[in-house]
């Protein structure tokens, strides 16, 4: 059995006879015109996720309403210092109440309403 001596591989390979070389695919509008980026690869920069946008939680209402026979709960806190907790469905209706006026005058939401008559 004789073999062969492999190509060596900085020569080029030779195409077989009645092979042509790839065009482009025709576009669905008919032009022909060849794909830039293959689809679903991003073209342009995408913004840093951990760039800072200078966005940061100040108000948070976290409620605790589990069901029917359990004892609702809520609580308020804000980064002025107000820490508010609540139980029972009356008490927890009227803190959430009270969330929502306080994010309406607390100075470090609103800090133009630190010099009105509140």
């Amino acid at each position: 059995m004789r073999r062969c001596a492999p190509a060596p591989a900085n020569s080029p390979t030779q195409a077989p006879a009645g092979i042509s070389p790839a065009e482009p695919a025709v576009a669905i509008d008919g032009s022909g015109a060849p794909k830039v980026v293959a689809e679903g690869v991003l073209s342009s920069v995408r913004p840093d996720p951990r760039a800072d946008d200078g966005r940061r939680p100040v108000a948070w209402l976290h409620i605790n309403a589990p069901g029917r026979g359990v004892t609702p709960s809520v609580r308020s806190w804000c980064a002025c210092g107000r820490d508010l907790f609540a139980a029972g469905q009356t008490r927890a209706l009227a803190l959430i109440a009270d969330h929502e006026q306080h994010r309406l005058l607390c100075p470090q939401i609103n800090p133009a309403q630190e010099g009105k008559a509140a």
